[in-house]
């Protein structure tokens, strides 16, 4: 929970203690202040290791997205295998995708799609393990916690903690498994930004007041006011004081989506149960300076872990998310982002290509699903091609530490980048071999 008051001590005679702002329990330790943290950050990070000016937004389909629905509907296969949506021509000559993707389709010349990624690991846990840090860990479908930093945390220790705005670097609106920091430290957490996070926010009111974005703002407003007259921040040294302004601040208005042209609100918003607010919520995260945000989407009974019935899911998952997509990278390109916002779309692993007799596709890690928009990179193609039935990578196989290395490089972090793990061992961050999908640089 996340305390803006934290215990009950001498008070100022607006109510405010001098010193007992911002006692973080989600953030790191327990009783940790926000500011404490923010100095432990500041401590942690190196000043200035260079990368470029962009950020990542990491799209998460939580359970195990089908790659033949998806982006690889391999329409030639036998009737078992190709995709139950059909195929839509996208707006790249010969390139099909998944026929519940139809305004995707359209903006195919902005997207490319992965056809051989794989890693070959059918757990949840252990699969969301290697995406998301590079290295397999077959433990972690054993309850194992995870060996290795995730991808945000490495970016968050390259670019240091928070940015120049203040904002951290690494951000998190929903949570997946295996996102933490590890060896890397709790100063390089994401910063959990989740709606349960923001209903747990406590501003000196009955938490029931705090139950959405626009009531956290009103309250951000109302401790504003208390601030500036109790004089609060004149005792603070400069860690609280830089707290107080990123919530109070630049997070205050990264977080207003009011702010926003109506018109586009209701782009993002109208039609895209959740995905589309999200999104705005990520970009304007990044604007503001964020480097690195993770979500997870899924919009069905089983998520995406369909083992039955999959094609009412399929229906109920996939136009909300095809409509945000596309929205999200027509908001893009008007506003210049396209070179700057990398967008990648994947999940712990595929589906079995063949159609199980439940009407529904189960685990499946040798062949994975991957898109990607955005980042400077080759867009309108599609990489790698998978065999005749969709079961393993024909060509060029793409490995999770492939598409690391791929997002150092749009990030502008070296490949060689290594820091000192737990042992005190130089460790690279980038697992051996790791090289950059040379079809997109």
């Amino acid at each position: 929970m996340l305390n803006l008051f934290g215990t009950k001590t001498r008070k100022e005679c607006t109510g405010l203690n001098r010193r007992d702002f911002l006692t973080v329990g989600a953030l790191g330790a327990a009783g940790l202040t926000l500011g404490d943290l923010l100095k432990a950050r500041s401590n942690a990070a190196e000043a200035g290791r260079p990368t470029r000016d962009t950020s990542v937004i990491w799209l998460w389909l939580g359970g195990g997205p089908t790659h033949v629905e998806t982006f690889d509907p391999k329409m030639t296969a036998p009737a078992e295998f190709r995709s139950m949506v059909g195929a839509v021509q996208t707006a790249v000559p010969g390139l099909h995708i998944g026929g519940l993707f139809p305004q995707m389709g359209r903006m195919a010349n902005r997207m490319a799609f992965v056809r051989s990624f794989a890693h070959g690991n059918s757990g949840h846990t252990g699969g969301t393990h290697y995406v998301m840090t590079g290295v397999d860990h077959p433990p972690a479908d054993a309850g194992q916690p995870p060996i290795k930093p995730s991808l945000g945390s490495m970016t968050a220790r390259v670019r240091g903690a928070n940015s120049p705005s203040g904002l951290p670097t690494y951000v998190r609106i929903s949570g997946l498994y295996a996102d933490g920091p590890h060896w890397l430290g709790s100063a390089y957490a994401p910063f959990d930004t989740s709606g349960q996070a923001r209903n747990n926010i406590n501003l000196n009111q009955p938490l029931e007041r705090v139950n959405d974005r626009r009531a956290l703002l009103r309250q951000f407003d109302t401790v504003n006011r208390q601030i500036d007259r109790s004089g609060v921040m004149a005792g603070l040294d400069a860690f609280d004081q830089q707290a107080v302004n990123l919530l109070l601040g630049r997070a205050r208005e990264a977080f207003d989506v009011e702010r926003e042209d109506p018109r586009t609100r209701d782009r993002y918003t109208q039609g895209t149960a959740g995905l589309g607010a999200n999104l705005l919520l990520a970009r304007r995260l990044c604007e503001a300076g964020a480097g690195f945000v993770t979500m997870n989407y899924s919009n069905s009974s089983q998520g995406w872990d369909m083992h039955n019935d999959m094609l009412p899911q399929l229906q109920q998952a996939c136009p909300p998310m095809d409509r945000a997509i596309a929205v999200f990278l027509e908001d893009l390109e008007r506003r210049g982002l396209s070179e700057k916002i990398l967008l990648v779309i994947t999940g712990e692993f595929g589906r079995t290509p063949r159609i199980n007799g439940s009407r529904g596709r189960d685990h499946w890690g040798p062949l994975c699903t991957l898109a990607l928009a955005g980042g400077g990179l080759r867009m309108g193609q599609a990489v790698g091609d998978s065999s005749a039935r969709v079961e393993i990578p024909r060509t060029n196989p793409i490995r999770p530490k492939d598409l690391m290395a791929t997002i150092f490089h749009v990030l502008g972090i070296s490949q060689q980048t290594q820091y000192q793990d737990q042992t005190g061992r130089p460790t690279y961050l980038l697992p051996e071999g790791a090289q950059p999908i040379a079809d997109l640089i």
